[in-house]
């Protein structure tokens, strides 16, 4: 509708639907996959109404009409109304750690028996877009954690392209210790931060 700005307060809200009609629009605010409600504010020249509240509705009649609070919609009426557009939402990825030994691109036992997941997870969500993530701890040279990172990443790859996963569809980045998953001081040997992640959308 012209002239109706609609701000996220929230980067995980995701979802947020319109139903319009020549009298009015109107906008839902519902939980992102993971549960979480943020806010949406729907503003035009007339005024504005925010909606922070899971279901809570924001009705606007007409270009000039204000932004109005309408009555909140259960979960049935939302279904009943924005099912179709519910219907096709995309799945939200899946993402997997996978870890490694000590100052090497070997993966532990534990690790290595994620593989078989997450090949059947690619295959059952028809994945065209696969994020492969090098990680290291602290312990050792920033550019030598980095290379390390690098190199678990790309074995990672080379397992799943051996496994029949298209390379074209998997990107291969490194972080080397700048993301850690726990935080620690320098030179630290810390496994949980000696990881791979798999990101499958």
């Amino acid at each position: 509708m012209k002239g109706v700005v609609i701000h996220a307060l929230c980067l995980m809200l995701l979802l947020m639907l319109t139903a319009c009609s020549s009298q009015k629009n109107m906008f839902v605010l519902l939980p992102d996959q993971d549960g979480n409600v943020g806010s949406i504010e729907v503003t035009n020249e007339q005024g504005s109404q925010v909606a922070d509240q899971a279901g809570e509705a924001v009705a606007v009649a007409g270009r000039n009409g204000k932004p109005q609070a309408a009555p909140p919609m259960s979960e049935e009426e939302i279904r009943a109304t924005f099912g179709a557009a519910l219907a096709v939402e995309p799945s939200p990825p899946k993402s997997f750690l996978l870890y490694f030994k000590t100052d090497s691109f070997d993966l532990t036992n534990g690790s290595a028996a994620l593989m078989q997941p997450i090949l059947d997870t690619i295959h059952e969500t028809e994945s065209q877009d696969i994020s492969v993530i090098g990680h290291t701890d602290t312990a050792g040279s920033a550019e030598h954690n980095f290379t390390l990172s690098t190199k678990r990443a790309e074995h990672v790859r080379d397992l799943l392209v051996e496994r029949g996963v298209d390379p074209a569809i998997i990107k291969v980045t490194s972080h080397g210790e700048g993301n850690l998953l726990v935080p620690t001081a320098d030179n630290v040997k810390e496994p949980l931060n000696r990881r791979v992640e798999v990101i499958i959308r």
